[in-house]
């Protein structure tokens, strides 16, 4: 019980004070006068103050409050390396035996798990969170148990008792760890780029190692790896020329010694997107008409595309006595575009080509050669296609996926998509692209105008995709050789251009036939791809085929896992993978193969994986604190006074706060009032007659 005086003045304090002054005023100038009852007459102005002041006094019964010790364990992903795990179980069960055997004295243990994505260890943000649940008059100190790499020194908070770091690991770890300086997210293919790589050697380094070259090998999408010897501690710019489009997934291992901490950060896998720089495209008119300006107009649209554009306007046999100097300004190159550069073209379109002399039979073998090698051919068929001269009945039809019957047919017809259209990335989804101020038609159904024009094709060998009237097909998409080549049996579609008939998608219809030509990752009809959220992948398997599908997944650790796919749209399957761990995994269907690279290329957790106080010094050094190395024997734990160090050889501090709650207060007057009247009025009397008397 602890007990004090309070007061419960009757006015207000400045009253309170400015009638004490005048009392000191009448006092002085009492002893000023020589008055023999002075100090009578200041007795009795103090017991009227005391009056006025109600001095009470308070009592207090109090419980003394428990300290209490936050124990901070870190269960991070470099906690797991080698026997730290261990130590970290031994340092955890002393502290907590010795804080049990510490009278008045309460452990509040948490743990410090992977942060959120690449957060790194945020031993911090943790600490932060358990002193706010804790009443901070009560915190005697607190201890973590770490290798001390955290990661968010930016939170740590105010600490009202001493921060103690016990350090896992060894004196004795070295490490050898990859770091990716820089690498672009983009690169254009078949043009060089470069990365920035480093190689470090920390801790003890063992003297036969040290400053050693050391074998690095880097892989494309898990390919066969090319090796190099580099030096260490030396920033390397490696040059990659990237060879196709989409996600290339680049794998750099460094060379890994039995003798170092860990492998975990001898490895990186980098993510970079091939794109084209300029997609080129060379457009032939056989003659001026209508549709001749949609295909311009298409390809003119999109900024990545280079176009030249021939139309022939003349043809050879058309005699009408013109001089050849005034038919035109430029000469159609056919040798430079057709022999010298043609390998420099993505994509050679043929509208209403017919075969009139201009172009050489070699020149059209040509053609069929440079789509053999890997070249994209698009034929838009009129009714040249069907006749004597048409392109089928040169070297270019070796690689035609269909042939003309002779027959053109001059009725309107609506284009649908066939059963395998719905399927294929190029008319995947087409029926919902509705004209404006439609509304979407049903799959084979959609509201689209009408052609008037089909050019009747027969024996079909590739992928029909849209078919005409009484489903003939209408668009044929094949592979040839390394190439790819497309049919389309009409010349109409400008009229979706013109609106006819409320129109239709012709843009995107040919704008996606014109990239599944130019072999554009986002519509292949036989694709494996997979992305990646937190932990969790998606992968999705796009194909013509039927029925059900099964991929399998390849940790970095070597293990596998089966997957069965959903079928989630027709030729679209998906499902999803909770990966148990960062690194490089591989996806295979049996027949193709992904690499996915799940996590950074660098991870956190792995960047210094030496145990070390250099990181938590500026956070521990003010609170008295220190560092002690779990290998050396887990210290003891004493009380030391608050602004003591809270550390020495073997002992760890804590400071006992001597927090308590109260449970009961009395408060009782020292005088009642009436006797400070009546001391007052004696007081008064007694100065009187003192002073009466002489």
């Amino acid at each position: 019980m602890t007990g004090q005086v309070v007061f419960d003045p009757l006015v207000p304090w400045p009253v309170l004070w400015t009638l004490a002054a005048l009392a000191l005023a009448f006092t002085l100038f009492a002893l000023w006068r020589r008055l023999s009852g002075w100090w009578l007459r200041a007795l009795a102005a103090a017991a009227i103050l005391a009056a006025i002041a109600q001095p009470s006094l308070q009592s207090e019964e109090r419980r003394p409050l428990s300290d209490i010790v936050i124990l901070v364990v870190d269960e991070s992903a470099s906690q797991k390396i080698g026997d730290r795990p261990d130590q970290t179980a031994d340092a955890v069960a002393r502290i907590e035996a010795e804080v049990a055997a510490r009278p008045n004295t309460e452990l509040r243990k948490v743990t410090v798990p992977d942060g959120e994505g690449d957060a790194g260890t945020r031993a911090m943000t943790v600490l932060a969170q358990a002193l706010a649940e804790e009443p901070r008059a009560r915190v005697a100190g607190a201890i973590l148990v770490s290798d001390g790499q955290v990661h968010d020194l930016d939170l740590a908070p105010e600490m009202p008792a001493p921060l103690n770091v016990l350090l896992s690991g060894h004196a004795a770890d070295w490490d050898r760890r990859l770091l990716v300086k820089t690498a672009p997210a983009f690169g254009i293919i078949g043009e060089e780029l470069g990365l920035t790589l480093r190689i470090d050697e920390e801790g003890a380094v063992p003297d036969d190692i040290a400053g050693r070259g050391v074998t690095l090998d880097i892989a494309i999408d898990g390919g066969a790896p090319e090796r190099f010897t580099v030096p260490v501690g030396q920033d390397l710019e490696l040059p990659l020329t990237l060879t196709h489009g989409g996600q290339n997934v680049i794998q750099i291992t460094a060379e890994t010694d039995p003798a170092e901490l860990t492998d975990r950060n001898n490895m990186a896998v980098v993510q970079i997107n091939g794109v084209r720089d300029r997609l080129r495209v060379l457009l032939v008119s056989g003659e001026p008409y209508a549709g001749e300006r949609t295909w311009r107009n298409l390809l003119k649209s999109d900024s990545a595309v280079d176009l030249v554009h021939f139309t022939i306007l003349r043809p050879p046999e058309k005699q009408d006595g013109v001089p050849v100097s005034e038919l035109s300004l430029i000469a159609f190159p056919t040798r430079e575009l057709f022999v010298e550069k043609i390998d420099e073209f993505d994509l050679i379109i043929f509208d209403r080509y017919r075969l009139r002399g201009i172009l050489p039979a070699t020149y059209l073998d040509n053609i069929r050669d440079y789509v053999l090698k890997g070249g994209a051919v698009l034929v838009s068929a009129g009714p040249d296609f069907a006749s004597a001269e048409s392109l089928y009945h040169s070297g270019l039809g070796e690689i035609l996926p269909a042939r003309p019957t002779a027959r053109v047919i001059e009725a309107p017809f609506q284009p649908r998509i066939s059963e395998l259209g719905e399927r294929h990335s190029v008319t995947e989804g087409l029926e919902n692209f509705a004209p404006d101020g439609g509304a979407p038609g049903k799959p084979g159904a959609p509201a689209w105008g009408r052609w008037t024009r089909y050019v009747q094709l027969a024996d079909p060998e590739g992928q029909v995709v849209m078919e005409g009237p009484g489903k003939e097909p209408l668009l044929i998409l094949a592979h040839a050789g390394e190439g790819r080549v497309a049919l389309l049996g009409s010349d109409q579609a400008w009229l979706w251009d013109r609106g006819f008939e409320g129109g239709g998608p012709q843009l995107e219809l040919l704008r996606r036939l014109a990239h599944w030509m130019m072999k554009e990752p986002d519509l292949e009809e036989e694709a494996l791809t997979a992305t990646a959220e937190a932990n969790t992948m998606t992968i999705t398997r796009r194909t013509l085929g039927t029925g059900g599908r099964e991929v399998t997944v390849t940790a970095p650790d070597g293990s596998t896992t089966q997957l069965a796919l959903k079928e989630v749209a027709p030729g679209r399957y998906e499902a999803t993978f909770a990966a148990p761990d960062l690194g490089l995994y591989r996806i295979s269907d049996g027949d193709l193969e992904r690499v996915m690279a799940l996590g950074p290329a660098s991870p956190k957790e792995f960047e210094a994986a030496i145990a070390s106080e250099v990181p938590l010094t500026p956070v521990v050094d003010p609170t008295g604190g220190g560092f002690a190395r779990i290998e050396d024997g887990v210290p003891d734990l004493r009380a030391v006074r608050q602004g003591r160090p809270a550390i020495g050889r073997g002992w760890i501090g804590v400071t006992p706060r001597e927090a308590y709650q109260t449970t009961d207060i009395r408060i009782a007057s020292l005088l009642p009032a009436w006797a400070y009247l009546l001391l007052a009025a004696g007081l008064s009397l007694a100065a009187w007659m003192r002073e009466g008397r002489r």
